[in-house]
């Protein structure tokens, strides 16, 4: 197993150091050993102490402050061997998560992704979503909504024209591009914002481009059609890279995870790898770890709980968990629409474990939570979407 560095926390830092061998376990605690602590607290080494998980692994832990994890860093990597190397990549993990300077150019318009939380409004012209099939079938009724969206401060639209909820069929390129590209022409005429085409296929995502269009959001995370992230690339379009687990046809058929973490992280880095290779720019790749597919109801209470750690991964986290099943589950809540309160709770919960990006249906409620958990988190931790890692 590779070394998978864990990091959480805002003022005091945790970093977790999965798949070590135990020589490299044992570098690490003889290099932070071999020096001592100091009367500067700043420059001190974190503290280091071993933790047993269920499974019997003893994993090392380093806790401290940024500095001190960094201070550790330098003090690992001076220790020489196969230390150096790990030293480096706690280093690049740290700056990861720290960062928050996140912009990212959509056709003329800036995203400032780190000036505070944005909102991506869904747009389903679908007669079959789960939360609001059939409801925007109809062009001009679509086109109010997006319109409606904007106006309560949707910084994106994510159109979609395929139903990916649990169970859902496939559907084909013809009807999926006679759903979507005459709205995102009429959309991209008239709108000023960003517009999100949400499919998996390449062919439609080319043309959805080419219709005006600025963004793929890729529920495969550019797996299901391989040329996928070379239409993006070419296009100069942005992409979000979620995890799936099989296909929204049998991806609910009891999804099993052995370490539900850090094999959505896996996926998610090798999709901007698959990014990057096929000459997606880095600074315009998304990731989102898929609430909802693939998922139970536990993997999906993990996500958001431990959300902030794919911060590691160094890219803006997109969140989507707006009315989903889950929700309803833990609040006994059958009928979507009623689920938007158990959303809001998820949303200000994911602003302050590090989302940048909301995909929502309630764009007004959302705004509002949003705004309010990004003041509060400004003022009172310093450690906002405007700041993370100032601390």
């Amino acid at each position: 197993m590779a070394p998978v560095f864990r990091i959480s926390g805002h003022g005091a830092i945790t970093v977790v150091l999965h798949g070590l061998t135990p020589e490299e376990s044992g570098e690490i605690r003889n290099a932070l050993r071999s020096v001592d602590g100091g009367a500067d607290q700043k420059s001190a080494p974190p503290s280091f102490s071993e933790q047993t998980f269920r499974d019997g692994a003893t994993v090392p832990v380093l806790t401290g402050t940024a500095d001190q994890i960094r201070e550790a860093s330098r003090i690992i990597a001076a220790y020489g061997g196969r230390a150096r190397a790990l030293a480096e990549k706690i280093s690049s993990h740290l700056d990861n998560y720290l960062r928050s300077d996140y912009k990212m150019s959509c056709k003329g318009t800036v995203l400032d992704l780190g000036s505070r939380t944005h909102i991506m409004g869904i747009l389903n012209v679908t007669p079959d979503s789960f939360s609001d099939g059939g409801r925007y079938a109809d062009p001009e009724r679509a086109l109010a909504h997006a319109r409606d969206m904007v106006t309560a401060g949707a910084d994106i639209i994510d159109i979609g024209g395929e139903s990916t909820r649990p169970g859902a069929l496939p559907l084909s390129e013809e009807e999926e591009l006679r759903r979507i590209i005459p709205l995102i022409e009429r959309l991209s005429a008239e709108l000023s914002i960003p517009l999100s085409v949400d499919t998996y296929k390449s062919s439609v995502a080319r043309k959805a481009l080419d219709a005006g269009a600025s963004i793929v959001n890729d529920i495969s995370g550019l797996r299901f059609s391989p040329d996928m992230a070379m239409i993006a690339a070419d296009a100069g379009a942005a992409v979000v890279i979620m995890h799936i687990k099989g296909t929204p046809r049998d991806m609910q058929q009891k999804p099993v995870y052995a370490d539900v973490i850090g094999e959505i992280s896996s996926f998610l880095a090798e999709g901007i790898e698959l990014a990057e290779r096929a000459g997606v720019s880095r600074e315009k790749v998304l990731i989102d770890p898929g609430i909802g597919f693939g998922k139970t109801l536990e993997h999906n209470l993990t996500i958001l709980g431990r959300l902030e750690e794919f911060r590691t991964l160094g890219r803006p986290i997109v969140l989507g968990t707006s009315r989903k099943k889950f929700i309803g589950t833990v609040l006994g809540i059958p009928g979507p629409d009623h689920r938007v309160l158990g959303s809001m709770a998820t949303i200000a919960l994911g602003i302050e474990r590090g989302a940048s990006v909301l995909r929502v249906h309630d764009v007004a409620e959302t705004v509002q939570v949003a705004r309010m958990t990004d003041a509060i988190m400004r003022t009172t931790t310093g450690f906002s979407s405007s700041n993370r890692g100032n601390q």
